[in-house]
């Protein structure tokens, strides 16, 4: 996945700026973001304080890992009953 040119703090007070009265298309042209990716922040990061987004972040790194041992512990397993399959 691509890293992003702006940080959740960022993201975050660009849409603060959204909200305190400025459109989206006025934002994103002094950002430099397309439309679509303001609306995907928004959908994302709406409402939230910076220590939310890093609350966040945190969270789907550790499911990024959890799922990545379940799919190994899956390999494994199914490796195992290939094997027995074999034997008997």
């Amino acid at each position: 996945m691509r890293k992003s040119r702006f940080t959740e703090e960022q993201i975050i007070g660009i849409l603060k700026e959204h909200q305190a009265g400025l459109s989206a298309a006025e934002v994103c042209r002094k950002h430099g973001v397309s439309d679509a990716t303001f609306y995907k922040w928004r959908s994302k990061f709406g409402g939230m304080d910076v220590s939310d987004a890093r609350k966040l972040k945190s969270i789907e790194d550790e499911n990024r890992k959890l799922k990545k041992l379940l799919a190994e512990s899956m390999v494994d397993n199914a490796t195992l009953k290939e094997m027995l399959t074999k034997n008997f």
